[in-house]
């Protein structure tokens, strides 16, 4: 009569750490709009954060860039009439 194959003992599931977030490296260059710049500079900050941090800041960037694109589109105020008094 055959044996019963032997009981075959499972390795534990391995156990990895996250890397640590790291920058990607894209260089970011200035457009010389500061709004603009300034959601640049703002996405730098994700290269520090976890991945599960990022959306806040992509959300923060996608705010100001709307609201700059919006601005594009406000009609200009009237200047108030010059009042020339002699």
């Amino acid at each position: 009569m055959p044996e019963p194959p032997a009981a075959v003992e499972e390795a534990p599931p391995e156990t990895r750490e996250p890397a640590a977030p790291a920058p990607l490296g894209v260089e970011r260059v200035p457009t010389g709009h500061p709004r603009i710049d300034t959601g640049l500079e703002r996405l730098a900050d994700a290269d520090h954060l976890p991945a599960d941090g990022h959306l806040e800041v992509y959300e923060d960037v996608h705010r100001g860039l709307r609201e700059a694109l919006a601005a594009l589109d406000a009609r200009p105020q009237p200047s108030p009439p010059y009042d020339h008094r002699s």
